[in-house]
This record gives C-alpha cells, sequence and structure tokens, in this order.
C-alpha cells in the first residue's frame, strides 16, 4: 500500500535524509525509530508531499506522491507532530470543517465526522473549543481528522509524545482497532511504542535506515534482549557517547 523508493533530501550542504526505502503492507503497523534529529519528520513530511524531495518518490496506493499527488493524498491520512487546528473552533465545528475541505456534503458529511468523534473517543468534549481541551484531547482531535476520510494508509509523526500514561493508552487502543485494514507508520522516539502497537520497525539514524525487522528480530541484535541496548548501538554517534 506503501512504497518508500530512494527518498533523499538535502537542506544547503546538509544531507537529512540520505537513500530510505521500505514498504508498508495492509494490516502492518510500522514504527519508524530514531534519535532525534535522525531524519523521521523529514521522512515523513516527504512521503506526505508536505515538501518535495531532492531524489526519490514515495508511492501510495499506487499513486506517486509527486506526479499523482491529489490522488496520493486521497488515500491517506496524516497526523504531522504538534498538529496544528483551529483552537477557537469546537471539536464538531473543527472535523465539520475538515470534511468540507475534503469534498463532503449533506448527510455523508455528518456521518463522517460522528464516526470520527466515536472512534476518536470524543463525544464528552464535542461542543468543546479545542483550546480548552487537554492536550490529550486536542491530539485525539487532531487523530480524528486524520481518519476522518477513512484513509487506506495513515501515518503519525510522535502520535504519544507529552500525552500522560493513560492518554497514551488510548491512543494506541485507536491505532490498534484501525490496524487489519490499514498500513500505518509511527514516527517516534519513544521505544515502547514498539511493544505498545508495532508488528515491525525501522531504525534510523543520520538521515540512513540502519535496521529493519520485528520486534523480536531487533532484540535479537542483543544477548539480553533488550531494545534499548540495540538502538543506542544503531544510533549513538562517538560524539553524542562522551
Amino acid at each position: 500500500m506503501l512504497t518508500v523508493s530512494n527518498l533523499k533530501k538535502d537542506f544547503g550542504s546538509l544531507q537529512a535524509v540520505k537513500d530510505v526505502s521500505f514498504t508498508v503492507e495492509k494490516g502492518e503497523v510500522l514504527g519508524f525509530l530514531g534519535p532525534n534529529g535522525a531524519g523521521k519528520s523529514t521522512t515523513m513530511r516527504m512521503i506526505t508531499g508536505f515538501i518535495p524531495p531532492t531524489s526519490g518518490t514515495a508511492t501510495i496506493c499506487g499513486y506517486d506522491i509527486i506526479t499523482d499527488p491529489v490522488a496520493a493524498k486521497r488515500c491517506m491520512g496524516y497526523l504531522p507532530e504538534n498538529a496544528p487546528s483551529y483552537h477557537t473552533m469546537t471539536v464538531t465545528d473543527f472535523l465539520t470543517f475538515i470534511a468540507k475541505v475534503r469534498g463532503y456534503t449533506g448527510k455523508e458529511l455528518r456521518d463522517r465526522v460522528e464516526n470520527a468523534i466515536v472512534k476518536s473517543r470524543l463525544e464528552s468534549v464535542r461542543n468543546q473549543t479545542i483550546e480548552t481541551l487537554s492536550k490529550g484531547y486536542r491530539q485525539r482531535t487532531c487523530f480524528a481528522q486524520a481518519v476522518l476520510h477513512d484513509p487506506q494508509v495513515l501515518i503519525m509523526d510522535e502520535p504519544t509524545d507529552g500525552l500522560d500514561p493513560n492518554q497514551k493508552f488510548v491512543v494506541r487502543q485507536m491505532i490498534k482497532e484501525m490496524a487489519a485494514d490499514k498500513a500505518i507508520i509511527i514516527s517516534t522516539h519513544i521505544l515502547e511504542e514498539v511493544d505498545a502497537v508495532c508488528t515491525r520497525a525501522i531504525i534510523i539514524s543520520d538521515g540512513r535506515v540502519v535496521a529493519n525487522g520485528t520486534p523480536d528480530e531487533l532484540r535479537a541484535k542483543d544477548p539480553q534482549g533488550r531494545l534499548d541496548v540495540v538502538f543506542r548501538n544503531l544510533t549513538m554517534t562517538e560524539e553524542a557517547s562522551k
């Protein structure tokens, strides 16, 4: 459902992403792991068409994000890091606005908004303005806009960062409930996400993929089976370890 092919991104002399390739199939939840500055968010932004790659491309449901971006984005839901929203709108008004942007009208619009509210556990705050919500509920509201059109591919950048344990649990449950019929990518530096929701994980360091496998396959790289040790061994530079 999603194929990433030789993505590269240069910012002047800085090579932020260096020849990244991978695939995600229906039913997979891929953890895209790496330390801060590894190139995770830049890769996500290229896949979603938010920024153009220096070279390479991504194909979503058969549509190239560069040559056929509108068709590709129709198949995709995107929850960016620090997801933006209109804070003076109520939850319902914001989701209604998103539904109109996506071209829905009438009963289908109302049904899409209602389904997104229920799926994201927003019933109790549907009439509150977004600025009055806790961070967890704001994150769920942005999650709701990403799934409102029931996309085949769902891409989330740091979806649980900054949430308390209870809020993380709710967001992870929502991801698990949708995993069977979607291809899902979660970009994160939080290793516990791998155990919580991921069926496979990629580790990126300095703009390159340094590991790709199931959680058990990654743990097998350490005699004690510790994912944090594997992560450090693959991503910690000599300078950072001093």
